[in-house]
């Protein structure tokens, strides 16, 4: 058995204390100022949202004229049902179809080259096509004169397809004199759905999904100058399908003999009358059975999916084929190809827990798709509940899916974790609408952190100098938005707390925060919150005054992204593009590399400062940064942004974090987002940003590599949280301050051995794929070490659990490394954390596969060999004692520090009634705990019985086991 795990299943986000983000004074336009006309501008109109009836338009204005003072947009809509309603950044009005936006207030000041955003919320009747031409104060923009041009060679127009239809776009492409293409952009009604970068330019749009109105199938063209063709333009149709179908949710199955998995079966249309579905073997091996027989769908349940057991019977031969069929008259049938596989395999058991993790009937994701943190609901580690998930589940969930893609050649299932990781957990437009407020030289307030949650709320303080950011302009000028496209790190998916949406108590799968008070601020001791706080729940203030000190408060949104969830996305990525393109398929993930791509340039706000200020800080009075001398080209905890929820409001804000784990650096997607071309950012400087970030974190791992050869914890720059003096002989990198144990001490970071293979295992893949000196080194001495602290025996193992640190690093010398002779670990115990030997053993698969060590490879095998020993019918599970639960009912202790410390006289309540105020205990401001199925064991010990067991059934660690097996199978086929 083993001890509640420190860190991996109990990763801390915290949003710093930030209650408002002060914007710098607006140019007002004096009485009687002469505006000027542009003498030249471009216009680019996108479709940033779109949904029955209404959209989300964004529209960015580049003057290449003399200056103005203010500014005066004009287009006309080319349907007379479009009409643009809220708007913000400018003054909207419409007579007809013709649209004018004045500039606002604050931003009628254009400089020549000058680029201002606004944009606005519409309706349309039946289509939604995107205007074509613009004035800026009367002068025509978008001019065609040495720009290239583009023409869409395929559909024709008014081409008509039957959903759901797969519609293939070709285009011509021409650069002006002098230039070349760099790329052709494919969009449909204003939305972007992929690039090509090399002729003949295509892009097919699959799934389409019949609308009555005509779709506009567009591309653009963009030279190597950087600029632009107008947009080509064609409708076409898409039809129901006039014969309904039967829609399954697979087309394929592999089965080890003896097994059984299922598949799902409903109609593509409600019937007029009951249909029955046959189900039965029409080919191949009799030793593959379905049932039931049939399956009735109603007129009322047509859409609900109903499941077929399929089984393999135990004398089924491996190798063997079967294919099912699902019939019903009248109907479009569906089938399924059954594969019988060999259970003992390494590519096998990858399979069986693919079939397992998605098998509805375990529970490992909600009805609208999204995974859980685990099936298990009664669990309190960095999520404090089960069914709530985080970030990090998303990006294991990618990970399942493009190791999915590389044994079947499917790539759906991979796009629909994206496309359900954009729509969940990647805030909206209308998530975040106050960007546009953002002020990149003043991007937030200051607000000192501390040691303990009895020192919060934090004051908010104006005179502590903040730097100014210097990626907001490139990110706006790339990606045509203010919005930041990056992971919140934590949702409530249940609506178990019952914030819901915004406050309306309602809605499922919310954004919600927990950790936000200091490095002593545990599992057991925080105030659950929602991400945008209408003053709904909690108390007068909603739950802002628990962390900062104000005059007074203001709705608000916010979120934090942590960086590695982003970051492990990036990289399984690259792996997807690698197999569909060996699979001749790349075109079908092209989209969700270009977002992946995407997602790294924002994720570039993880390398600086929490307030921008530079390396080397130790007061509140240093200097602030300028340009991009507060990067400290390190993956830190966490990012955040956030601003008013009145969008009449004028503010928002950003912050980064001034603490880097060596846990949470990521060499192989620095690598990826700086070498390879197809994951390059749109941003001018986000390539050589990242190729700055892999040289620095390459480095760290040196600098922090122990004596015995394990990774020590990592560095800050605002020490204490508050830019304090850093104590005398501090070790230093960088201008950055060692520290043992970074961002949280209860208990401390750096004791967890799953943080070091997480990391250690990117660095493996980044030695697998360009065989580094640097990360081999680091490698060489960090294998020995762990093998040696590591038993595994034919059906069981033992693995590092918790270790121990004393001395510290030498003061980093990047021209003369010297050794950390005075840094030392011991692994103080062992255990059997399935998830972590899984990540361990994908380390070892990588590194012997480029090193050739036998050791490793024998040590991957074996691991992954005695895992199989804790295979249940839900994946894998271990008998864990949960000793740490008897914090639940504890109350805030001043002596001790334990408890949630809640500030004298505040007093608020959650949505269920439950009361928050000092006193309370983890569990009183979460009841419902009390009705879980699990708690009576939780019970019987906080009043003096045994501490309960659990076999957790966490969602990334069964992803780290199958895909270590799939990794394994891979790499060494012979075995």
């Amino acid at each position: 058995m083993i001890r509640s795990r420190p860190f991996g299943q109990r990763l801390r986000r915290r949003l710093a204390a930030t209650g408002v983000a002060v914007l710098g004074a607006g140019a007002v336009l004096a009485a009687g100022a002469p505006a000027y006309a542009a003498a030249g501008c471009t216009v680019v109109y996108k479709v940033q949202s779109q949904w029955p009836g209404g959209f989300t338009g964004d529209i960015q204005i580049k003057n290449t004229g003399d200056p103005l003072t203010t500014w005066r947009l004009e287009f006309d809509f080319p349907d007379a049902g479009q009409k643009a309603g809220q708007g913000w950044s400018g003054v909207y009005s419409q007579t007809g179809q013709h649209v004018t936006v004045n500039n606002a207030a604050w931003n009628g000041n254009l400089g020549t080259n000058a680029t201002v955003g606004t944009g606005f919320n519409g309706t349309f009747g039946s289509t939604n096509p995107v205007p074509t031409a613009f004035t800026l104060n009367g002068t025509a923009c978008n001019q065609t004169a040495n720009v290239p041009t583009v023409q869409i060679t395929s559909p024709a127009a008014n081409t008509r397809y039957t959903a759901p239809a797969s519609i293939p776009i070709t285009a011509n492409a021409t650069a002006a004199s002098g230039q070349t293409i760099s790329r052709v952009e494919f969009y449909h009604d204003g939305l972007l759905l992929g690039s090509d970068t090399t002729a003949p330019y295509a892009y097919t749009w699959d799934g389409v999904p019949a609308q009555t109105a005509a779709y506009r199938v567009q591309a653009v063209a963009f030279d190597s100058a950087g600029l632009k063709s107008s947009t080509a333009d064609v409708p076409v149709f898409v039809d129901a399908a006039t014969t309904p179908s039967i829609v399954a949710n697979a087309t394929s199955l592999a089965l080890a003999a003896g097994k059984s998995g299922q598949w799902q079966l409903k109609l593509s249309k409600a019937p007029a009358a009951n249909v029955s579905v046959a189900v039965a073997r029409t080919a191949g091996t009799t030793a593959v059975t379905a049932t039931p027989a049939t399956l009735t769908f109603t007129p009322s349940n047509w859409n609900t999916a109903q499941n077929v057991a399929v089984a393999a019977a135990t004398s089924a031969t491996v190798g063997s084929t079967a294919t099912i069929a699902a019939t019903a008259s009248g109907h479009t049938a569906a089938q399924l190809g059954v594969t019988i596989i060999d259970e003992g395999s390494v590519d096998a058991r990858f399979t069986q827990l693919y079939n397992d993790l998605k098998n509805p009937a375990n529970g490992y994701f909600s009805p609208e798709g999204v995974p859980y943190h685990s099936i298990e609901t009664l669990i309190d580690e960095a999520p404090d509940h089960g069914h709530e998930t985080t970030s990090e589940a998303f990006s294991y969930w990618l990970w399942l899916e493009a190791e999915h893609g590389q044994v079947t050649g499917e790539w759906a299932p991979f796009n629909n974790a994206w496309a359900t990781m954009e729509k969940y957990i990647i805030p909206s437009h209308a998530d975040q609408p106050t960007n546009a407020n953002y002020n990149a030289q003043k991007p937030a307030t200051y607000a000192a952190e501390y040691p303990l949650p009895s020192q919060y709320p934090s004051q908010l303080d104006q005179g502590v100098s903040v730097g100014t950011d210097p990626l907001a302009a490139e990110l706006k000028a790339a990606y045509g938005t203010d919005d930041i496209y990056g992971m919140h790190w934590l949702l409530d998916v249940d609506n178990t707390y019952g914030f819901g949406h915004c406050g309306d108590g309602t809605t499922r799968v919310a954004y919600i925060n927990t950790f936000q008070r200091g490095p002593q601020e545990s599992t057991f001791e925080t105030v659950p919150q929602p991400s945008c706080d209408t003053f709904a729940h909690g108390g007068p203030n909603g739950y802002l005054d628990l962390f900062t000190k104000d005059a007074s408060y203001a709705k608000q949104w916010k979120y934090t992204n942590a960086p590695d969830a982003d970051a492990r996305a990036v990289q399984v990525a690259y792996w997807a593009n690698v197999w569909a393109t060996e699979q001749g398929k790349q075109s079908q993930i092209s989209a969700a590399v270009a977002n992946a791509a995407k997602m790294g340039d924002y994720l570039r706000y993880s390398f600086y400062d929490k307030y921008f200020k530079q390396p080397g800080c130790a007061s509140t009075s240093c200097p602030a940064g300028t340009g991009k001398n507060s990067s400290n080209n390190l993956m830190s905890w966490y990012y955040a942004w956030g601003g008013a929820y009145d969008t009449s409001a004028g503010w928002a804000w950003r912050i980064g974090s001034s603490t880097s784990h060596f846990g949470y650096q990521n060499p192989m997607a620095a690598h990826i987002l700086s070498n390879v071309a197809a994951f390059n950012p749109k941003s001018p400087t986000a390539k050589a940003d990242w190729q700055a970030s892999l040289d620095r974190q390459l480095e760290f791992y040196q600098w922090l590599q122990s004596s015995e050869g394990a990774i020590a914890g990592g560095a800050t720059n605002s020490w204490n949280g508050n830019y304090s003096a850093r104590p005398a002989g501090t070790p230093t990198f960088y201008g950055l301050a060692y520290v043992e144990a970074p961002v949280y001490e209860d208990p401390p970071s750096n004791r967890w051995f799953g943080m070091q293979t997480w990391s250690l295992e990117r660095l493996a893949e980044y030695y697998y794929v360009t065989g580094n000196a640097k990360a081999k080194a680091v490698l060489d001495k960090w294998v020995p070490w762990a093998l040696a602290n590591t038993t595994i025996e034919e059906d069981s193992f033992l693995i590092p659990s918790d270790m121990e640190w004393t001395g510290a690093p030498n003061t980093w010398n990047a021209s003369n490394p010297q050794p950390n002779t005075n840094l030392h670990v011991e692994v103080t115990s062992r255990g059997q954390d399935l998830g972590v030997a899984g990540s361990y053993a994908k380390l070892l698969t990588f590194y012997a596969a480029k090193s050739g060590n036998a050791q490793a490879k024998a040590a991957a095998k074996g691991l992954l060999d005695a895992i199989w020993a804790y295979k249940d019918d839900k994946g894998v599970s271990v008998t864990e004692t949960r000793a740490d639960y008897n914090r639940m009912d504890d109350v805030y202790n001043a002596s001790t520090g334990q408890g949630i410390y809640i500030p004298q006289g505040w007093r608020g309540e959650m949505p269920n009634g439950d009361v928050i105020q000092p006193g309370v205990s983890f569990l009183d401001i979460r009841s419902f705990y009390r009705s879980d199925p699990d708690f009576p064991k939780v019970d019987a010990y906080l009043k003096g019985g045994p501490a309960p067991t659990f076999n957790y059934h966490r969602f990334w660690a069964q992803v780290d086991v199958a895909t270590g097996y799939a990794d394994y199978a891979r790499l060494f086929p012979q075995g």
